[in-house]
């Protein structure tokens, strides 16, 4: 019998204290900050979902794990058990360490970018995008027609237009060095890619003599989606399907952050040998030795351990349900989400419950400000802040304007989440009297990290 309920699959170890605020103090707090919310002071925020990205709780047994760190220079045995992890999900021949995600990219597209050239992707999130185009080389996104439509209840929405990307293939022969496929997409609102997609991807790749990458960093939630969605898939265990997702491509990059549980890390795989030398090279004269690449080696023990713990079905059931439990109650209540609700987040419509705002007066930044100053809740614009500015300086609305609200992993109780719910309530309540914004400094690259705004009269 299944209840209704959902518990968390562990019990609390330890707690933080959260710093209770008032609306005042709030919005005095935003506009010191320029109402840019990644320029908060984390005491000043009472319910982080900002990012679900070395935001989590590390287990009892991966706090064990951190003292069986060994921090030799080189050649540290916990290389050894942290590269055995990766292999036992990821089997690609070269396992390279980094100390997050965006350093992976950095390495990789170094290698492989320049100007010229075109690495297509489902959709590329913001980091991916920003190391590529700074190589000189074009980013594009090529994600289904379902997933630029928050309404759209296609259960893949993050799959690739495999027509467009054979098209793209045939046009830019010669240009492209690698696919990219996102699992699970951030940008399009943290939508799985099915199986069936992946094989058709990889299969055009090989066909057309262009490696496969993925960018695998919510590859659990993934093929939990796939278990879960696809037909054929339902008696498989998650381990199983994560082998096979790797098998169909080349290499990988990851932030380790997400859905390996660490508070940093991350790694680049592949299994090109020659590519794999290149890679490590710039690995030794940006981030470390090959055998730790940038992370300490009680990092990669505790990495390795949560490779182990996130591919458990109940801990991905909890997972996936605690974040549907969120999605289907703003459902409810009639604010706009992007549905199905995603893996990590919940990605709120501010396009679709601010239409009085146009995209370029940033309703995502309207909306993602009015829930923190409301209640202490915040948020991350994924839309035309983060997106909007192009290669050549200008300005185009992104395909999307959302506001996403990720989970971190193992740290919010019900509670919470249900504190969440009141204060988007309320904020919808009060939509129409919202406006827009107008940035007033910004830099070159991924501005949304460090822009400063003003309210629009």
């Amino acid at each position: 019998m299944e209840f209704r309920t959902i518990i968390e699959p562990f019990r609390i170890h330890s707690v933080a204290p959260l710093r209770m605020s008032t609306p005042q103090q709030r919005s005095e707090a935003v506009a010191s900050a320029g109402y840019n919310l990644f320029a908060l002071r984390s005491d000043d925020v009472m319910i982080d979902l900002l990012t679900d990205s070395g935001t989590g709780a590390m287990s009892r047994d991966q706090w064990a794990a951190i003292q069986h760190g060994d921090e030799s220079y080189a050649g540290s045995p916990s290389f050894e058990i942290f590269k055995n992890a990766v292999q036992a999900l990821f089997p690609f021949k070269h396992v390279i360490p980094t100390h997050q995600g965006r350093a992976a990219e950095k390495i990789i597209f170094t290698a492989l970018g320049g100007r010229g050239r075109s690495i297509p992707n489902n959709t590329h999130f913001d980091t991916t995008r920003a190391n590529i185009e700074y190589t000189g080389a074009e980013a594009v996104d090529l994600v289904i027609a379902e997933g630029r439509d928050p309404s759209s209840l296609h259960p893949f929405k993050g799959n690739m237009d495999v027509a467009a990307l054979d098209a793209f293939l045939t046009a830019r022969k010669g240009s492209v060095p690698a696919v990219f496929i996102t699992i699970t997409n951030n940008s399009g609102g943290g939508q799985p890619v099915s199986l069936a997609n992946l094989r058709d991807t990889s299969a055009l790749c090989r066909r057309h003599g262009v490696p496969l990458f993925l960018d695998a960093c919510r590859f659990a939630e993934n093929a939990w989606f796939i278990r879960e969605r696809e037909p054929g898939q339902q008696d498989r265990a998650v381990a199983d399907i994560v082998r096979e997702m790797a098998q169909l491509a080349d290499g990988m990059t990851m932030s380790a952050k997400k859905d390996p549980m660490g508070n940093i890390g991350g790694w680049l795989a592949l299994n090109d040998d020659a590519l794999a030398e290149q890679c490590r090279n710039l690995l030794i004269l940006t981030e470390g030795f090959p055998t730790y690449g940038g992370l300490a080696g009680r990092d990669l023990e505790a990495l390795a351990q949560g490779l182990k713990e996130v591919v458990d079905h109940d801990y991905l059931r909890y997972r996936i349900r605690s974040t549907a439990y969120l999605g289907d109650a703003l459902v409810k209540s009639g604010i706009p989400i992007v549905q199905p609700t995603g893996g990590h987040a919940v990605y709120l419509d501010a396009r679709g419950l601010l239409p009085h705002i146009a995209p370029l007066h940033y309703p995502g930044q309207a909306l993602a400000v009015a829930l923190y100053t409301a209640g202490g809740v915040r948020g991350c614009e994924i839309g035309t802040v983060m997106f909007g500015r192009q290669a050549d300086g200008s300005e185009l609305p992104a395909a999307m304007d959302l506001v996403r609200l990720a989970i971190p992993r193992r740290t919010y109780t019900q509670s919470h989440i249900d504190y969440v719910i009141e204060v988007c309530q309320h904020v919808a309540s009060t939509a129409s009297q919202l406006r827009g914004y107008r940035i007033v400094s910004e830099p070159a690259q991924l501005r949304h990290f460090t822009a400063r705004f003003e309210p629009m009269g």
